[in-house]
């Protein structure tokens, strides 16, 4: 079995606008789609921006800078690890996933060597 990266962009509007009730329900769907068999781990990101590291050749230092900044309201908000037979089952088994029920978007990366 090949292991697959689930990379969850959204616009952290959507969630916010949930009522209390609504939220926990989504947080109770979310911990039940990170229980699956094929699940093997996942972390929600903190809402920090982070750093982006890039290569200074003339200083001899790596140049950090706050971000990534992104021109689309879309932000990385967390990932899960999954494994799947190939890419099309990897796609399969994400297409239950609430984060889409909840209007974000999921990437599926394919881990190499796997």
């Amino acid at each position: 079995m090949s292991q697959y990266l689930l990379l969850l962009y959204d616009n952290s509007s959507n969630l916010r606008s949930l009522s209390p009730e609504e939220m926990q329900k989504a947080f109770e769907k979310y911990m039940a789609w990170s229980k699956m068999p094929f699940t093997k781990g996942g972390k929600r990101l903190a809402e920090d921006h982070g750093r982006i590291m890039h290569p200074a050749p003339a200083t001899g230092k790596s140049r950090v800078t706050d971000g990534p900044y992104s021109e689309t309201k879309e932000v990385l908000g967390g990932f899960y690890l999954i494994e799947a037979d190939s890419y099309d089952h990897a796609v399969e088994l994400t297409h239950g996933h609430p984060h889409l029920e909840y209007g974000g978007a999921i990437e599926v990366r394919q881990i190499f060597g796997t």
